[in-house]
């Protein structure tokens, strides 16, 4: 009788251990190119066991001076901004990138787009992602994400799944 109990109580520690660590959120960021090479991207995700629970997009670049700066803009660290610049991102001035996206053709904005793919990652594993993509060109990405028409999906696609193997 006592066996059964220690082997009992072992087993009902040992699922609960394993319960707990199935509920663990762990974080995975990274920073990334994911369009071309006059900004960054910071890619965002968290993990839940090997399920991406939820993704954040966001990248960075220099705007036309009135945009939304990040922090120190206005100080000495902006002190070393190309004239007339600022580094600011791209999700918080995504109204106004969105007005330049327009001018070049695009019909979606920005966070419209950023959504698209976030929504997409978020429920899956990196390998259902990876094997969504893969083979892909970029062009043959877009179609990939509904809702999404930015010619670089692929790679921001990539980013997250860089971020989601960053998790310790």
């Amino acid at each position: 009788m006592k066996k059964i109990l220690l082997v009992a109580l072992a087993l009902l520690v040992l699922t609960v251990s394993v319960a707990a660590a199935e509920g663990e959120v762990k974080i995975g960021q990274v920073q990334y190119a994911a369009h071309g090479t006059k900004c960054f991207a910071v890619l965002t995700v968290a993990m839940q066991g090997d399920v991406i629970a939820d993704a954040y997009i966001d990248e960075y670049q220099f705007m036309a001076a009135g945009s939304v700066g990040v922090p120190n803009s206005e100080a000495d660290f902006g002190a070393s901004f190309p004239e007339g610049k600022v580094l600011a991102s791209k999700k918080v001035n995504a109204a106004a990138y969105s007005e330049n996206m327009k001018k070049a053709g695009s019909t979606v904005d920005l966070a419209t787009n950023y959504a698209a793919i976030e929504d997409y990652v978020t429920g899956k594993t990196v390998a259902e992602v990876e094997a969504a993509f893969a083979g892909k060109t970029a062009e043959e990405a877009v179609d990939v994400v509904s809702g999404c028409t930015l010619v670089d999906t692929l790679g921001y696609v990539n980013g997250l799944i860089e971020a989601a193997k960053s998790v310790k």
